[in-house]
Order: C-alpha cells, then structure tokens, then sequence
C-alpha cells in the first residue's frame, strides 16, 4: 500500500507545474459560471417570490435543464459556441442555476410577514424591504443554495476537458484512457478537496449574521470575481499554431510525451474529445490535430496526415482478443472471428468509417453491407447456445468491427450475441475482458504494447521494427500476464497521426513532424 501511495505522490510531484494550471483552471471555471448564475438566478429568485404565478415554470424551466446529462449539454453547446471554455461556462451556469432560484424563491418567501409589515410600518419602501430586511433574513438559505451549485459545478467542471476547456478532468480522462490508475487519482484527488473546501468555507460565510456584518455580503461578488480570473491565468500564453490533442494523446509515449522527447517539439496545445476534435480542426479552432490514420473523417474534413519521419507512431494492427477461458467455453469463437483476417486493409476501414462518421450510416448497416459485399454474410440462426458478450470502445470503428463480429456469431455459431459498445477507453475495455464482463473486444497492436503491457523503452523500440515482432511479442505476453489470446490481425494499421488543414499544411510547406518543428521554431 505505502508503495502505491508513494508512486501516486512522486507521480503528483513529477506532474505538479501541469496539475497547478489544471486546478487554477478547474478553479476558474467552477466561478465564473457560479458568479454568472448568481447574477441570474438571484434576481429571478426574487422576481418569483414577487410573482410567485411566475414560481412554477421558472423552477421547472431550471429543473429541467438540471435533468439534461452533462456530456449531451456540452454537445449541444459546441455547433452554438464553438469549443473551448465559452460552452462549458454556459453549461456549468445552467446547472446552478435551480439551487440558485430556489433557494431565493424559498428564502425569501420564509421570511415572517409580521417583519415585512414592521417594516413598512416604519415607512419602508419596496427595496428597502428587499435589501434590509428580506435579502438578510433569508441570506443563510440562498447561501446554502450557492453551497449546492458549488459543489455540482466542481463536480460538472472535469467534464469540460472533454471541449477544450481545461480543468482537472484532462487527468481523469487522461488515466482512463492510458491505463494508469495514478493519473486518475491525480485528477480526482484535487476535484474531490476543492468540493470539500468550497463547502467548509461556504458553510462557515453561511453561518456570519448578514445584519450585523453588511459590508461582508459586497465582499462576496469581489471574491467571486477573484476566484474567476484563475481561469485566464494559465491560459495567457499563445503560439504560432494550436493543437487539440486527446487526453489518451497527452500521456502516451507514442502521443505528445513521444513527440516532446524524440522531436522536440513545443506547440500551444489544448485537450479535447477526439468526438469534436477533427470538426474544430476543420473549424480553424484548431491547427494541428492526433487522429488516427484509417478516419473517416480525414477525408471528409479535408485533412492530411503529418509524415511521422522519426517513427514514433509503433504499428496499430487492429484484431481480436480473447480471454482464453472464453474460447474453451465457446469452441467455435476462435474460427468464425478469424473470418475476417485480413479482409480490411486501410483504405476499406477509412472508407467504412467515413461512412458512419460522416455520412451517419449506423454500424449496422456498413457492418452487414460490408459482409454481404464479402460473401461472408450469413443470416442470424438464432439458437441458444450460451451468450457471447461482445465489448467495444467509444468510436466508430469499433462499433463496426463489433457488429460485423455479432454479425458473424449469429450467422456461423449456435452462439447468441449480447454487445456491450461504447465501454470508454483502454482501461475500461481491458479490465472488463480480465474481470470477465465481456469475452472479446477489438485492440490494437500499438495500444497492447504500450498502454496495457507499458513495455520498457529498449523493448517497444525493437519490437516496433516492423509489425509482425509487434504482434509477436504482445501476443506471448498476454497469453503469459493474462492468459488473453490475441486472434489473427484484420489486416488495417489504425496508427495514431497527426494532421492538419491539407490547405494550411500545403500554405506552409509543412509535410513532415519534423517540418512542423522547424516552422513552430522558425522566427
């Protein structure tokens, strides 16, 4: 235990410049929203305690948008707003706004009536009432309200590195993706205690007697706004180009650590989705992209893929893998996945995904018409010969390859078929296979090597001479480490790449990795 402590600290030392602009951004988004919602939610908090007819469609206007997923909002923020910290903002602001107005509504329509009247008695007007009597009385239950939208956007906040914004969750997503339990902790560590801090501190204002101590309630928005500029602090800082790289990119050897090391190269560089990531690009959000090289949509935006002229990228060959007890249990599995060997080499799959990505064919479809081209399609027998659980991780590629996978069970096998797509990234997919959850998922070559197997530098650099050593070598060490079979290739390299704007790329004579760091360096 002290040994898994000890790493996650020295991984947290190692990383603590990055971490230290993550939590001030993380900091920065919390507040800004906060204080925008507070600027909106009080005042109709008030305008419906005054027209409480207004009451019901406000609160359930603000309810509702409280029940919209997180992940579908920012969705529907981008084609609005773009990417970056303008979506996620309106987001976050949207979600503290119920606690917001429902406390205001709630506080102030608790104040006793026979104070309202003492002060008008006294000659009061309206807004004299407002601001010293109601608004002081009821100040304790709008500040438990704020307490609420704090805690809910520090939560809410991780998701913004998802569109560019920043913020913690580029370390939890990061950890996801990679494998890397360090890094998840790095992220969640720090999102957790600045919920807990917020909290306490916000507990302790709540608990001050706002009559006594007015001048403290103008002090409030000061400190908002102090807390929000945290945001542009580490964001200060431009370039020549930008980058949009996904969190997975960001902490792997063969990503951005790779091109640091073995090229040098230093660009202005944001996190985001590898779900929005070539729009922007196609956008002019962004200049410089990770993709992957069988994409579909390389072709649809117009992008070209950067010569990786010093081979950082290792060989991506995408096949099955199978834990071994599975292909006991299911004696006509390993054959009918091998069906498709070597049927897909990288055009088919760019062409295939460029059809559900673009196109917005469903895998379904492209999966079956790919079958029925290749005379491979069979059509379901529908026995009940025990249940192959199918797993995929969140991209089109492996939702085709899952269902041409189904597909093949149904129509060759006595075997049924239940798909569980859509499982994350690396970590997820390889731990559901090891704690049996699912029996079968597609991965790639590069990906065992590196993030699963984490091979020494002298290892990955001589087996990454050619592809086949690759295979060899990831194919005996899981059969060793985890009694997992990688079955025979499909055929396609989906390598990791980087690219560009063809226009831009062609503009500036860059062709190579090697180019972009020379113009990036050039005055």
């Amino acid at each position: 235990m002290t040994e898994h402590q000890q790493t996650l600290f020295e991984f947290m030392q190692q990383q603590a410049d990055k971490l230290a602009v993550q939590t001030l951004q993380h900091i920065g988004l919390t507040f800004i929203s906060l204080f925008i919602a507070v600027l909106i939610g009080l005042p109709l908090g008030i305008l419906i305690a005054r027209k409480k007819q207004l009451s019901g469609s406000v609160l359930g206007i603000a309810g509702v948008l409280q029940t919209i997923p997180s992940i579908a909002l920012l969705g529907f923020m981008i084609p609005l707003l773009g990417i970056g910290a303008k979506p996620a903002i309106v987001a976050l602001l949207l979600y503290a706004l119920l606690p917001i107005i429902r406390n205001t509504y709630t506080g102030i329509t608790g104040v006793d009536a026979s104070v309202k009247e003492a002060a008008v008695a006294m000659g009061m007007s309206k807004w004299q009432v407002l601001f010293m009597a109601e608004l002081p009385l009821a100040m304790p239950v709008i500040l438990a309200g704020i307490r609420t939208a704090t805690v809910i956007n520090v939560g809410v906040a991780t998701l913004a590195s998802y569109i560019a914004a920043g913020g913690l969750g580029e370390f939890i997503f990061g950890g996801i993706s990679l494998n890397n339990t360090n890094m998840i902790l790095a992220g969640a560590i720090p999102a957790a205690l600045l919920a807990i801090i917020f909290d306490f501190l916000l507990s302790l204002v709540q608990k001050l007697n706002f009559k006594k101590i007015r001048g403290s309630a103008y002090a409030l928005p000061v400190v908002l706004i102090l807390l929000s500029s945290f945001y542009f602090i580490p964001t200060a800082y431009g370039g020549k180009l930008t980058a949009g790289f996904t969190p997975e990119f960001m902490g792997r050897q063969d990503g951005n650590l790779g091109l640091e090391s073995k090229y040098g190269l230093k660009i202005h560089t944001i996190v985001i989705s590898d779900a929005v990531m070539y729009k922007a690009a196609y956008e002019k959000q962004l200049d410089v992209i990770s993709g992957y090289s069988t994409d579909g949509r390389l072709k649809a935006y117009g992008l070209v893929v950067l010569d990786d002229d010093k081979s950082i990228f290792p060989p991506y060959y995408a096949a099955p893998i199978v834990r071994e007890d599975a292909l006991r249990k299911f004696p006509e599995l390993e054959k009918t996945l091998n069906l498709l060997s070597g049927k897909i080499n990288d055009s088919i799959m760019t062409d295939l995904n460029y059809r559900t990505d673009y196109l917005h064919q469903s895998p379904e479809r492209v999966a079956k018409d790919f079958l029925v081209a290749n005379k491979l399609y069979k059509p379901s027998r529908n026995s009940n010969g025990g249940v192959v659980r199918i797993g995929s991780k969140i991209f089109g590629e492996q939702y085709i390859l899952a269902n041409m996978y189904s597909m093949l069970i149904k129509g060759y096998t006595d075997y049924n078929v239940s798909t569980k797509t859509g499982l994350g990234g690396t970590k997820i997919c390889f731990d559901a296979l090891t704690n049996d959850q699912i029996d079968f998922y597609p991965e790639y070559t590069g990906t065992g090597l590196l993030a699963i197997l984490q091979a020494p530098p002298k290892t990955i650099s001589e087996v990454t001479k050619n592809k086949d050593s690759t295979y060899k070598y990831v194919q005996k060490e899981f059969k060793d480490k985890y009694e997992v079979k990688w079955l025979m290739p499909i055929g396609f390299n989906n390598a990791y790449a980087l690219m560009m704007r063809a226009q831009q790329a062609k503009s500036l004579n860059i062709k190579t990795i090697s180019n972009l760091k020379r113009y990036l360096n050039s005055k």
